[in-house]
C-alpha cells in the first residue's frame, strides 16, 4: 500500500514540476514576443509591399528648319484604370467596366479594342493574319486550332462574364477584359481606357467617381498636328503597342500600354523623340495604399527638326497642284493626238545641293494628317490615293532623263569625248529593228544630244556600253536600291538581263537600246532621280538624302546631334571635265523650246535641266525633268514627275522663284 502511494506521489510531482516548465517557457515566450520580437510581429500584421508603376515621357516634338512646329505635344486628358483600386472581384470589376464604357459612349468615345472578333454574331476572326492569331490564342491560353466561340468561352469563363448581360456587353467585356490581358494590366501596370477625352465625358465621370473604384481622369501629354499639310506621308504618326509587337519591343524597355511610332520620322526617330520613363513606387499595407512617390524623374524626349523648310514646303506643293489643275489649258495638238487624258497625280522634289537634305517634297494628291487622325478610311479608299507619297514610293520609267546617266557612261568609259559625234537620220535599224528619233540631227555631238534628246546618239553609244555597263552606272548613282532616306523608300529596280529573267521576260538586243534612254523596265523614284541631279551638280560625289537636320534637347536650348553630309558613292572616271560636257548640254536643254512664261533664260543664273516623256504601261506616257541651280555653283537640285502629262517642266520656273523667296526669308546669300 505504501508502495501504491510512493507511486502516486512521485506522478504528481512530475505533473506538477512539467505544468510548471510548460508555464515557465510559456511565459519566457510570451516575455519575448512582447519585449524583445514585439517590432517584428508588428511588422508581420502590418505587412508591406511596395509596387513600381511607370510614368510615360513626355515625347519629343518634330519642327521645321527654323523650329516652326509641326508636331508638338498638348496637355489632354485621359481615363486611366488604376490597379491599387480596382475592384479584385472580377464581377465587381465588370460592372465598373461597363458603366465607364456606357459614359464614355454618351460623349461620342470608344475605347480603343484590338480583339481580332467581330462585334456581331456570328463571330468571325477579323483578319487572315497567322501571327495575329497565334498571339491572341496564345495569350489567352488556346492552342493554334481554337474558334471563335472557344476564344470568347475562354474569356467568358476567365473573368466571370455573366450569362445575364446582353451578347453586345458580353463582347465589350470581351473585349475589353482581352485589352487589359494583352497591356499586362496589373498592379506594375495601370490601363489607358481611352485618351483625349472631351469636357463632357470629363466632368460626367469625376461626378461618378465613387461609384467607378479604380477609374481616374488623368492629364497626360498627347500629340497634337500644328501644321497637318507639312509633307504628312514623311512625318508618320504614332500609336499603341499590339499584342504582336509586343515581344520585340519589351526588349527595349517598352511597356504595353506606351505609345510608338509607326510611320515616318515618328518611327525613324523613335529612339530620340521617345524620352525616358520615370518611377512611381506605390507602397501598399493591408491591401490600402499608404504611399506613392516618384523614385525616378521622367526625361522628355528630344526634338527633332528637319530640313524642310515649311513655307518652301506650302510653294512646291501648290505648284505642283497648280500644274496639274492647269493643265487642260496646256493641251494643244499634240497633246490631243497622244490622247492625254485627265491628269491628277504627281510628285516633285527639292534637295539642298550642298548636304543632300530635302528642302521640300510634294505629292499629288495629297492629305492633312490631321484629316489621317480623324477619318483615316475616307483616305484609304479615296481615288488617286493620296496615302501614296509619290516622291518616295512611285515607281517611274525615268524616259530622257535617264540620258544622263548613259552619256556618264560614255564619257567614264572613253568612248566618248565633247567632240564624239554619231549620226541621227531620224531613223536607226538595229538587229532588223528600226528605231526612230525626235528628229533628223545628222552628226550631232554630246551637247547637242542632251540639248535636242537624240535617241540615236544614245542608241548608238550604248551598242559599245551594252547592259552590263549601263546598269554599273546606274548602280554608281544609286538607282535599284535605297537612297538612305531615314523612312521608308521603294528601291525600284534596274532594266537589265538580271531583271527580265526574275520576272519571266525574255531579253532581246533590242533592250539595250530602250534602257539607253530610259525606256524598257526601269522602275525610279522621284527622289532617287533628284538624287541623280545631285551627282551630276556635284561632279559625281553622290551624297545620301536625308529629312533630319538635327536634334536638340525637349526645349530647344541645346543642340545634342548635327546631321553631317553621308557620301554614298563617287563616280570618278570622268572627272570634272566630264560632267562639265552634261552640265553644258543640260544648260542648252533649258532654254530650248520654252515659251516666254516658263522661260528659264532671264532668272540671272544658269538653270540645267533634262527632261523626259517615258511610255508607261498603264498610260500613254509621263512628263519627268530633273535638274539644278545655279548651274555654275548648285544650290538646290531637283526632279518631278506628272503622270499622263506633257511639259512638266514648265514647272522649274515657279520651284526656281520659290527657292529665291525661301533664300530671302532665311537670309541667304
Amino acid at each position: 500500500m505504501k508502495k501504491r502511494s510512493y507511486h502516486i506521489y512521485l506522478k504528481c510531482t512530475l505533473l506538477v514540476a512539467f505544468m510548471l516548465c510548460a508555464l515557465a517557457l510559456c511565459g519566457y515566450r510570451l516575455m519575448k514576443i512582447q519585449l524583445v520580437d514585439s517590432e517584428t510581429y508588428i511588422s508581420r500584421k502590418y505587412s508591406t509591399y511596395k509596387y513600381s508603376q511607370t510614368i510615360d515621357a513626355t515625347r519629343g516634338e518634330i519642327v521645321d528648319c527654323n523650329g516652326e512646329p509641326i508636331i508638338v505635344n498638348k496637355a489632354g486628358y485621359s481615363v486611366v484604370i488604376l490597379p491599387e483600386q480596382f475592384p479584385d472581384d472580377l464581377a465587381e470589376g465588370n460592372e465598373v467596366l461597363l458603366k465607364i464604357s456606357y459614359m464614355l459612349e454618351k460623349c461620342g468615345v470608344s475605347p480603343d479594342i484590338s480583339m481580332p472578333i467581330s462585334n456581331e454574331a456570328p463571330y468571325s476572326f477579323t483578319t487572315d493574319d497567322d501571327d495575329v492569331l497565334m498571339k491572341f490564342k496564345s495569350t489567352l491560353g488556346l492552342n493554334v486550332y481554337a474558334t471563335t466561340d472557344n476564344c470568347i468561352s475562354k474569356l467568358m469563363k476567365d473573368y466571370e462574364i455573366s450569362s445575364e448581360y446582353s451578347e453586345e456587353q458580353k463582347m465589350l467585356l470581351c473585349g475589353l477584359r482581352y485589352e487589359m490581358l494583352s497591356r499586362e494590366f496589373s498592379m506594375n501596370s495601370r490601363f489607358i481606357l481611352a485618351e483625349d477625352i472631351p469636357l463632357s465625358a470629363i466632368t460626367e465621370i469625376k461626378e461618378m467617381g465613387i461609384t467607378l473604384p479604380g477609374v481616374e481622369i488623368q492629364e497626360m501629354p498627347l500629340r497634337n498636328v500644328k501644321q497637318g499639310n507639312i509633307i504628312p506621308h514623311e512625318i508618320g504618326t504614332v500609336g499603341p503597342i499590339y499584342a504582336e509587337e509586343y515581344e520585340e519591343l519589351a526588349a527595349k524597355g517598352y511597356d504595353m500600354d506606351d505609345t510608338v511610332g509607326k510611320s515616318g520620322i515618328e518611327k525613324a526617330c523613335e529612339s530620340y523623340l521617345r524620352g525616358k520613363d520615370g518611377v512611381r513606387t506605390i507602397s501598399v499595407q493591408n491591401n490600402e495604399v499608404i504611399s506613392s512617390d516618384i523614385t525616378t524623374p521622367v526625361q522628355p524626349g528630344n526634338t527633332v527638326m528637319l530640313t524642310v523648310d515649311s513655307k518652301f514646303q506650302r510653294d512646291l506643293q501648290n505648284t505642283l497642284e497648280g500644274f496639274i489643275k492647269n493643265f487642260d489649258k496646256l493641251r494643244n495638238e499634240n497633246t490631243e493626238k497622244l490622247k492625254l487624258g485627265k491628269v491628277t497625280n504627281g510628285a516633285v522634289v527639292v534637295l539642298d545641293a550642298k548636304t543632300s537634305g530635302v528642302l521640300g517634297m510634294a505629292t499629288c494628291p495629297t492629305y492633312n494628317l490631321n484629316t489621317y487622325m480623324n477619318d483615316y478610311e475616307s483616305l484609304l479608299t479615296a481615288k488617286n490615293e493620296p496615302l501614296v507619297n509619290r516622291a518616295t514610293l512611285g515607281l517611274y520609267r525615268p524616259g530622257s532623263t535617264f540620258k544622263t546617266i548613259t552619256a556618264t557612261a560614255g564619257l567614264c568609259e572613253n568612248m566618248i569625248n565633247g567632240g564624239s559625234t554619231f549620226y541621227c537620220g531620224h531613223t536607226y535599224t538595229f538587229h532588223g529593228t528600226t528605231y526612230e528619233c525626235t528628229g533628223g540631227h545628222g552628226d550631232i555631238a554630246l551637247i547637242e544630244a542632251l540639248q535636242y534628246s537624240c535617241n540615236i546618239y544614245f542608241y548608238k553609244l550604248s551598242e559599245n556600253l551594252t547592259i552590263d555597263r549601263i546598269s554599273d552606272y546606274s548602280k554608281l548613282y544609286g538607282l535599284g536600291q535605297p537612297t538612305g532616306l531615314e523612312t521608308f523608300e521603294e528601291s525600284g529596280h534596274l532594266s537589265d538581263m538580271e531583271y527580265y529573267e526574275s520576272v519571266g521576260l525574255p531579253w532581246t538586243v533590242g533592250e539595250v537600246l530602250q534602257s539607253a534612254i530610259g525606256q524598257s523596265e526601269w522602275a525610279v523614284t522621284p527622289l532617287q532621280m533628284a538624287v541623280v541631279a545631285n551627282t551630276i551638280a556635284n561632279d559625281g560625289v553622290r551624297y545620301e538624302p536625308h529629312l533630319v537636320d538635327s536634334i536638340w534637347d525637349y526645349n530647344m536650348e541645346n543642340k545634342l546631334e548635327q546631321r553631317e553630309p553621308v557620301v554614298a558613292e563617287e563616280i570618278t572616271g570622268c572627272g570634272k571635265e566630264g560632267f562639265d560636257l552634261i552640265e553644258q548640254g543640260m544648260i542648252a536643254a533649258s532654254v530650248t523650246n520654252m515659251p516666254p512664261e516658263y522661260s528659264l533664260g532671264d532668272l540671272g543664273y544658269d538653270v540645267a535641266i533634262k527632261t523626259g516623256t517615258p511610255q508607261q504601261d498603264s498610260r500613254v506616257q509621263d512628263s519627268f525633268f530633273i535638274g539644278y541651280a545655279p548651274a555654275d555653283d548648285p544650290e538646290i537640285a531637283f526632279a518631278g514627275v506628272v503622270e499622263g502629262a506633257e511639259y512638266a517642266k514648265y514647272m522649274i520656273r515657279n520651284i526656281l522663284k520659290a527657292y529665291e523667296n525661301y533664300k530671302v526669308r532665311n537670309h541667304l546669300s
